[in-house]
């Protein structure tokens, strides 16, 4: 037999074996990784998303929490899981910072991983405490500038996508600000609502409440347009053009998953994000929605690979 006729024949078989994977799947319980601790903001989504799929496919999906070092837990053991379509992964920036903020990892967000589709997006909101004499963007960046260094602002540890967006802002701004990491966001935030920081950026739907109730004063947010939960605040990018942070939400999977399992967990994710109530149900956590193909969620995490790495390189954001 001729070798064309075997490699003709090989690739038949593929192609019907990678079919019979996609009308079989899923077959058993799906397990999604998530890198951050219950009860949180992507916990939150995970498990939405978690409990949609089920619905929607059939069989059960559970998030399992692999909490710590910034995500490389989860991703380490994500990475590392059979390409079969019964591991994904929640993934959030880290996918696109890690390789930056590390000197080491024993994973690599463009070759371990398999996009299926960027789901949501947190924007940033910019807030200051109502005693500092600003009334928006351009007001805060003139204070910033007059008094270099003396203004304080919080984040939830170093390399979270509060400090970097921070430092973006300032890097675009032209403005030197002093950057003091917490463990979490939350005693960030009291501290600047008691008066003894000045400014955050911080990620939806954290700061709203405290905006509503006039404990802090909303300047901008860092999408290039309004936002539908607080239409009466700006773009930042009014103010600094080109300026947008998103701290977004989606789902990966091991490099090598087939394609037909990729489609499908895709497909369904995208059908669940125009279901009426499920789509109420995010945006009422603030969230913007997406959906997107698994190539455009992949060019989203190269991008961002990009511009954090400059970020990060210019400020000294590094972890180790």
């Amino acid at each position: 037999m001729h070798r064309s006729v075997i490699l003709s024949s090989a690739v038949l078989a593929a192609g019907v074996a990678a079919g019979a994977v996609a009308q079989t799947y899923p077959a058993k319980p799906i397990r999604m990784i998530n890198a951050y601790a219950p009860g949180g903001a992507s916990d939150v989504v995970a498990r939405a998303f978690a409990a949609k799929l089920t619905e929607l496919l059939g069989q059960q999906v559970t998030v399992d929490p692999r909490v710590g070092a910034g995500g490389n837990i989860a991703a380490e053991i994500a990475a590392r899981s059979p390409a079969d379509g019964y591991t994904i992964l929640m993934s959030t920036i880290f996918l696109s910072t890690n390789q930056s903020l590390y000197s080491k990892l024993s994973w690599d967000p463009q070759k371990d991983f398999a996009p299926i589709s960027m789901l949501t997006a947190a924007p940033l909101i910019l807030c200051v405490h109502p005693s500092l004499p600003v009334k928006n963007t351009q007001e805060l960046i003139a204070l910033a500038k007059k008094q270099p260094g003396q203004l304080d602002f919080p984040s939830a540890g170093n390399g979270s996508s509060m400090h970097l967006g921070t430092e973006l802002f300032n890097m675009m701004a032209g403005i030197k600000a002093s950057h003091v990491p917490y463990k979490g966001s939350g005693p960030g935030v009291l501290d600047l609502i008691s008066g003894r920081l000045h400014f955050m950026l911080n990620p939806m739907p954290e700061p709203v409440p405290f905006i509503k109730a006039g404990k802090l004063r909303g300047l901008g947010v860092s999408t290039l347009k309004r936002i539908a939960s607080l239409p009466e605040l700006p773009p930042i990018a009014d103010a600094l053009p080109g300026f947008e942070v998103l701290t977004w939400q989606g789902l990966v999977a091991p490099a090598g998953t087939p394609s037909d399992v990729i489609n499908r967990l895709n497909s369904e994710l995208v059908k669940a994000l125009k279901q009426p109530e499920f789509e109420q149900r995010l945006r009422d956590m603030g969230l913007e929605l997406y959906g997107t193909t698994p190539e455009q969620f992949a060019k989203v995490i190269r991008d961002d690979n990009v511009k954090w790495a400059k970020v990060i390189k210019a400020t000294g954001a590094r972890i180790d």
